[in-house]
């Protein structure tokens, strides 16, 4: 009896978080253009304060694509409003610091503070371009204005230059589609109206909300495609909010996967795809259909995720994981570090963790992707149709 009671001392006694970061460093192979430090934001909902950005840490580095990732409700699109001031009157920030160029954005208050960031510095497209767009002034009007307000020019140096704006977007004859109204645009010609109207500030950080999820397949593709090209030419800094992990492939060069308001595994491309290390992205990845067979059922993620309307106890993600243990629904897991760019938030990574056998898409990551980018490329038949 002695001997177990000193067992169950011993075992309280245990590190779990042994291996854990202590810090957060970026990589030293990159240059960091903006860098998230315990992030906190919350809203305040009939008298009650919420916490939906829960502890983030993030570096997002100089002229690379990093996509946030994440089911709907996660915390995407807040976490990224805090880097432009454009969080709903009811929310705020209650910890962290947002540095960039030398100054804490989570300390701006005021329009005339953000007025010299949003837009001109860190620009955003949205998933609806209506929602950017007055549906009562001219296309080339809205470009112009930006140009006049926050470039200084004439507004014949504005026009000319709004005109150019519009080709370089692929917009057919630009001339004539300059005093079009947004109604006159199909939808994948107003998404590339608003990629111009942030083109024209030169921006050093484009954030890219969901802007593909409302066309369809084709155009998407081509938007992407196009983002990606003047990413090149301008040097700009890209941050891609989607929930379609089959988009990440295409167009980032790091992932952040969200949930619960923290990210809970970031890392490489390469690192996310064909290493994942949280469940959270074990169930995205196998949600993916293209990723599934004919003899197998199509994969879902169980259950809804948290509200942030009670308090997350543990891991946010436990209730609906297979692989949970004890330990997931009373703590928090630290960030374990698995090499120089890549660290999960999950108990699995713990040395005193058991060991589990990955979900069999997961195990067969490689095979299926490979399958799946072949059968993708056959359907295209290596072009993609013309836009209206």
């Amino acid at each position: 009896m002695p001997k177990q009671k000193e067992a169950v001392r011993s075992f309280a006694d245990v590190d779990f978080e042994e291996g854990a970061m202590t810090e957060f460093v970026p990589d030293p192979n990159q240059e960091v253009v903006l860098s998230v430090r315990d992030l906190d934001v919350g809203f305040m909902v009939r008298g009650k304060k919420t916490h939906v950005i829960r502890n983030i840490n993030l570096d997002i580095y100089k002229g690379k694509t990093l996509a946030i990732v994440g089911e709907s409700g996660s915390g995407k699109s807040v976490f990224t409003k805090t880097f432009t001031g454009m969080l709903e009157s009811n929310g705020f920030i209650s910890n962290g610091t947002i540095m960039f160029e030398g100054q804490d954005l989570a300390k701006f208050t005021t329009n005339e503070e953000w007025t010299p960031i949003r837009g001109k510095k860190i620009a955003t497209i949205f998933q609806d371009p209506m929602t950017s767009l007055n549906p009562l002034l001219s296309i080339g009007y809205q470009i112009s204005e930006v140009l006049i307000i926050h470039r200084g020019m004439t507004k014949e140096e504005a026009r000319a230059e709004a005109i150019d704006l519009l080709g370089k977007v692929k917009i057919p004859h630009p001339e004539e589609r300059y005093d079009d109204k947004p109604f006159q645009f199909s939808g994948g010609m107003r998404q590339r109206a608003v990629i111009a109207i942030a083109l024209a500030c030169n921006p050093e950080i484009l954030i890219c909300d969901e802007p593909t999820t409302a066309l369809d397949v084709t155009v998407q593709s081509q938007i992407i495609d196009l983002i990606k090209e003047l990413q090149k030419e301008y040097g700009w800094t890209t941050i891609f909010i989607t929930h379609d992990l089959g988009v990440v492939a295409n167009v980032a060069d790091n992932v952040a996967v969200m949930y619960g308001g923290q990210i809970v595994e970031y890392g490489t491309i390469e690192d996310v795809f064909y290493h994942p290390e949280h469940p959270y992205t074990w169930a995205l990845l196998c949600s993916l259909p293209q990723l599934g067979t004919k003899e197998e059922p199509l994969a879902f993620i169980r259950g809804n995720p948290p509200s942030f309307g009670e308090e997350i106890v543990g891991d946010a993600f436990a209730p609906r994981s297979a692989y949970a243990m004890n330990i997931d629904f009373v703590r928090e897991p630290p960030i374990f570090k698995i090499s120089d760019t890549h660290w999960a938030k999950t108990w699995l990574l713990s040395k005193y963790a058991p060991k589990v056998e990955k979900p069999l898409v997961i195990q067969e990551l490689h095979e299926r992707m490979k399958r799946a980018a072949q059968e993708l490329a056959n359907q295209e038949g290596g072009d993609y149709g013309q836009e209206d």
